[in-house]
């Protein structure tokens, strides 16, 4: 009986010992909670707080700081990741859908009309300057110029119209299809397709390579060449649409039309094949890299100074366990470009509207 008494009580104080472990893990997680919680209502208020005070700005026609889109472009970026983290500590958390198409662990649909008044402030920022040399066929020339380059770099037809396709996903993943745009976050990148003024120059460089071949294959195409050129001629080319677009592809992706036969069986999904594309935009050296790797997929990068430029443009940007990755595969990558599909999806349907016959 002496020996039964004691294993009871072993028993009984194993079972206090274990509860009183439980019962401080669980205050541990819920501390978590608040904190997460409270992080989360924080960037929320900043949020609001930058999207008032720039909009009082441009209302009363006072000056803006240098970069106006920055402070914005962060606090939203703050807003996504704290939300993440929220849902990630308390799952309970995850909301309905949203109309931006952003997973709802991410985004609280909620607040929309925040995201809403996010757009309105950037169009005006943003806006076209005096100068600008719009198209009336902005997204007609997109595919036109990217067919043709496409051609000269000796694709047949299907493949050229890809590279059309494709290069119109460009234009909304960078401006969301709007020409002659400037930068709120940077002073350097401009335009139609965003670009630099040495990446313009040497996009020109290019075109001037191939011009013949166009004019041979594309005498109209190479009519409109002239004429855009003579009315952008003493200006900055970048914002007349059409040597913006013409520069900038012939810049960053007309060598690579030349593996969209390969480019496409590998990736039979066009969004993922503007994606890629994309990613030529963003980080131009690792993706050719992955191209020549015959093995795209499955490519990784591993350099902190590609992560943090993936992260500048929205991927692996939001929350603690997306920042914290030090490398990732190009299967992983693609999959991270979700703030991409919906612009990729509209391009989709602009060029349904507008495709060659």
């Amino acid at each position: 009986m002496p020996a039964r008494r004691h294993a009871i009580a072993a028993i009984t104080a194993l079972e206090l010992i274990l509860a009183t472990f439980a019962a401080s893990e669980a205050q541990t997680l819920t501390a978590k909670q608040s904190e997460a919680a409270a992080t989360y209502e924080r960037a929320l208020g900043d949020f609001k707080a930058v999207l008032a005070e720039r909009r009082r700005q441009i209302d009363t026609k006072q000056p803006l700081p240098n970069l106006p889109g920055q402070a914005l472009y962060l606090a939203r970026v703050a807003v996504i990741s704290s939300y993440k983290d929220l849902t990630d500590a308390v799952p309970s958390k995850i909301g309905r859908p949203n109309k931006f198409e952003i997973p709802p662990a991410y985004f609280d649909a909620d607040i929309e009309p925040l995201i809403d008044e996010y757009s309105k402030l950037f169009d005006v920022m943003e806006a076209p300057p005096a100068n600008a040399q719009n198209s009336p066929t902005p997204f007609r020339d997109v595919v036109d110029l990217a067919a043709a380059i496409a051609r000269a770099k000796g694709l047949a037809s299907d493949h050229a119209e890809a590279a059309g396709r494709i290069s119109l996903g460009l234009f909304y993943a960078e401006t969301n299809g709007k020409q002659n745009v400037r930068n709120g976050r940077s002073n350097t990148y401009m335009g139609s397709f965003q670009t630099g003024p040495s990446e313009d120059r040497n996009g020109r460089r290019k075109w001037e390579a191939i011009k013949g071949e166009i004019a041979a294959a594309s005498p109209e195409l190479s009519a409109r060449d002239d004429k855009e050129e003579a009315r952008a001629r003493g200006t900055d080319y970048r914002f007349n649409h059409w040597t913006n677009v013409r520069d900038g592809l012939m810049n960053a992706h007309a060598d690579v039309f030349r593996d969209i036969p390969g480019i496409v069986k590998t990736l039979p999904d066009p969004i993922d094949q503007m994606k890629l594309f994309e990613l030529i935009q963003i980080v131009p050296t690792p993706t050719r890299s992955a191209l020549k790797s015959g093995d795209l997929l499955n490519y990784r990068v591993s350099s902190p100074t590609i992560m943090k430029h993936l992260r500048n443009n929205s991927i692996f940007a939001f929350g603690q366990a997306d920042r914290a990755k030090t490398s990732a595969s190009y299967r992983e990558i693609l999959a991270a470009m979700w703030l991409f599909n919906r612009k990729f999806e509209r391009a989709m349907v602009k060029y349904a509207e507008i495709k060659p016959r």
